[in-house]
C-alpha cells in the first residue's frame, strides 16, 4: 500500500497539482485502477486535493452494467467524488481494442471538461508499459511509440509505471478491496492479450527474469532523449519558419543541413501547424521534398497540403484550399 500511495504523491508533485484541484480516476473496477482509486483517496485529504472518479462503461457484457455500478458504490465508500458512470458506444474502427479504446478516452475527456478537473488519472503499470513498448517494436514504431506511456502528459496521470501488476493485486488484497477480473483481460483473440499472457513470458523464459522492467527502462530512456530532439527541432522552427497567417514557409537548404532525426521533427510541427495529421509514411513523402526533389508534384495530406517552389517547402492548411485546388 505504501509504494501505490507513494506513487500517487510524487505524480502529483510532478504535475503540479494545488490545493483544491479535482482530479479524476478512471476506475474499470479491475485491482490497478481500484488501488490507485484508494490510494488518490487516501492521500487527497491530506494534500487538500479533491478526488473523484470516472466508469467507463463500455456494453460489451452483459455483466459490465451491474460492475459499473457495483463499483460507483465502493468508490464513494472510499470517499471519491464526485462519481459518474460514463455509457459509451463502441464502434468498429481499428478493430475492437482500438474502438474500444476511442470510446473510452474520448468518454473520460467529456467528463474531465465536463467536471472541470485538471487531469484524468490512469492505472497503467509497468507491465502495461513493457506491452505498450513490446507493441511498439514489434510494428516497427519510431520512438515516440516505443517510448511508451508518459507519467503526466497533458490531461493524464499514470503513477503506478514504474509498479507491477502484482503490487496492485497485493494493494486490493492487504485493503480488502473486492475487484472484478475482466475476462476479456484472459481472451486471446485479444493481441495485447496474448502479448501478456504468452510472448513476456516466453521471453523471461529464455532472456532470464527481468525483461518488463528491461523494456520499461528502455522507455525512460527514450522519452529523454525524445523530449531533447524535440526541443531541438522547435528551436530550429521558431528560427527556420516564415509562419503567415494561411501558410508555413520553411527554406530547404536549411532543411538540408539538419540531422534527419531533427528535419522530421521540423516538418511535423510544419504540418501540425496548419492543422494537418502527419504520420510516419506522408514525413518521409515529404522529407523526398527536401532530399530527393526532381519537381514533383504538390502532396495532398490528411489535413495538409505540402508544395516545394524553388527553395522553399509551402505548408497550407487543407480547410483554406478551394475545391479541386489540389
Amino acid at each position: 500500500m505504501a509504494d501505490v500511495r507513494r506513487a500517487v504523491r510524487e505524480n502529483w508533485v510532478l504535475a503540479e497539482i494545488n490545493k483544491d484541484d479535482l482530479v479524476l480516476v478512471a476506475v474499470s473496477g479491475g485491482a490497478d485502477s481500484m488501488a490507485l482509486a484508494a490510494a488518490a483517496a487516501f492521500e487527497g485529504p491530506r494534500a487538500g486535493i479533491r478526488v473523484g472518479a470516472v466508469i467507463v462503461e463500455h456494453g460489451l457484457q452483459e455483466v459490465t452494467k451491474i460492475v459499473a455500478e457495483n463499483t460507483a458504490t465502493r468508490l464513494r465508500e472510499l470517499g471519491l467524488n464526485p462519481v459518474e458512470i460514463r455509457a459509451v458506444v463502441v464502434g468498429t474502427d481499428g478493430g475492437p481494442e482500438a474502438a474500444a479504446r476511442s470510446a473510452r478516452y474520448a468518454a473520460l475527456e467529456t467528463a474531465r471538461q465536463e467536471s472541470g478537473a485538471k487531469f484524468v488519472m490512469l492505472g497503467h503499470t509497468l507491465d502495461d508499459q513493457a506491452e505498450t513498448v513490446l507493441l511498439g517494436l514489434a510494428r516497427g514504431s519510431g520512438a515516440k511509440s516505443i517510448a511508451g506511456m508518459q507519467p503526466v502528459g497533458e490531461t493524464y496521470l499514470r503513477p503506478m509505471l514504474e509498479l507491477r501488476r502484482a503490487t496492485t493485486v497485493a494493494f486490493c488484497h492487504d485493503s480488502g478491496i473486492e475487484v472484478w477480473n475482466d475476462p476479456h483481460n484472459e481472451d486471446p483473440r485479444y493481441l495485447r492479450v496474448r502479448v501478456r499472457n504468452e510472448v513476456l513470458p516466453m521471453l523471461e523464459d529464455v532472456l532470464g527474469p527481468g525483461v518488463a522492467e528491461s523494456l520499461a527502462r528502455t522507455a525512460a530512456q527514450l522519452r529523454h532523449d525524445a523530449a531533447a530532439l524535440d526541443a531541438l527541432a522547435m528551436a530550429r522552427f521558431v528560427t527556420h519558419a516564415n509562419v503567415l497567417p494561411t501558410a508555413v514557409e520553411l527554406p530547404v537548404d536549411k532543411l538540408e543541413g539538419l540531422a534527419e532525426g531533427i528535419r522530421v521533427r521540423v516538418l511535423k510541427i510544419a504540418i501540425e501547424t496548419v492543422g494537418g495529421r502527419p504520420t510516419a509514411t506522408t514525413l518521409a513523402t515529404v522529407t523526398e521534398l527536401v532530399t530527393e526533389w526532381h519537381g514533383q508534384k504538390p502532396l495532398t495530406l490528411p489535413g495538409a497540403r505540402v508544395e516545394r517552389t524553388g527553395q522553399k517547402l509551402v505548408f497550407r492548411s487543407a480547410k483554406t484550399l478551394k475545391p479541386g485546388a489540389c
